[in-house]
């Protein structure tokens, strides 16, 4: 029999899988490009999720070196996330002006259209 705290434990988990599965199932289902720029943003947040859940120690602090502690929290995860961030936000932003500048020059932002006008020139 499972036990209901090993479910509850592992949260989390969970929670990544969920957004993982969200996101990409709209990034491959959706042919408007802001809901895949959307899907994208989903996926890359369960992926944030998922290195910072094992970052996190319960008990541990921070690694400054003391005799009072033995369990220290590893930082490189969290710093490895801000940079995920960042790159995240510029890629979205990137995303974001090149659907602008497809919708001005075809006038819809669905990709089958697109591709059907394309196909008729």
């Amino acid at each position: 029999m499972i036990e209901w705290q090993a479910i509850v434990g592992h949260y989390n988990y969970y929670v990544t899988v969920f957004l993982m599965v969200a996101g990409l199932y709209i990034v491959i289902a959706h042919g408007n490009m802001i809901k895949s720029l959307i899907g994208l943003g989903l996926f890359q947040t369960s992926v944030y999720l998922l290195y910072i859940s094992p970052g996190k120690i319960v008990g541990g602090t921070a690694p400054i070196i003391d005799p009072k502690y033995t369990d220290y929290s590893n930082p490189l995860p969290h710093v490895l996330i801000l940079t995920a961030i960042v790159v995240g936000v510029a890629t979205l932003a990137l995303g974001l002006a090149l659907v602008v500048r497809i919708s001005e020059e075809y006038g819809t932002v669905d990709e089958d259209e697109i591709v059907a006008m394309d196909q008729d020139q």
